[in-house]
């Protein structure tokens, strides 16, 4: 199985901050399923960015995004993702979210979106490193029954 994590960030991608989702988000896929293979890259927020990522990454079985799904101007990571995509998921989407508001009422800001294009999943997940630490741990279960569900398997 192969993941790649993408941090949405202008700041992290400009070297200004360091990003924490995205290592926290690879520091959980490592511990519970540590044959995975990994990928990371930062980007900087805006469609055009993202979108190119995504496109950079086919080869991947997941692409985990972490920021850019929040209201601001620049948060445009689920509008790229939506252009990506080939079929929505929502109901993962509402998943992270529902579960998410059990730690935080600010989960209601979060605009992340979930969906597949041919065999792959793409899962917007929050930018701070506590969301996205708290979301990737309600992932790791779906992830290798997502793909045998991909290939065609049953449930």
């Amino acid at each position: 199985m192969k993941v790649t994590v993408i941090t949405v960030s202008d700041r992290a991608s400009r070297g200004e901050y360091e990003d924490k989702s995205g290592p926290a988000i690879l520091d959980v896929i490592k511990t519970e399923i540590p044959d995975t293979e990994l990928e990371y890259e930062v980007v900087p927020d805006g469609f055009t960015s993202v979108l190119s990522a995504l496109k950079r990454h086919i080869d991947s079985d997941w692409i985990l995004t972490t920021g850019g799904t929040g209201p601001a101007p620049r948060d445009e990571t689920p509008e790229a993702t939506r252009a990506y995509i080939t079929k929505s998921m929502p109901g993962i989407a509402e998943y992270l979210r529902m579960r998410s508001l059990e730690e935080t009422p600010f989960a209601v800001f979060s605009r992340g979106e979930a969906g597949m294009r041919e065999r792959q999943y793409i899962v917007n997940l929050p930018g701070s490193e506590k969301g996205a630490r708290f979301c990737t741990k309600l992932l790791i279960p779906l992830l290798k029954h997502g793909i045998h569900m991909a290939e065609g398997g049953g449930h």
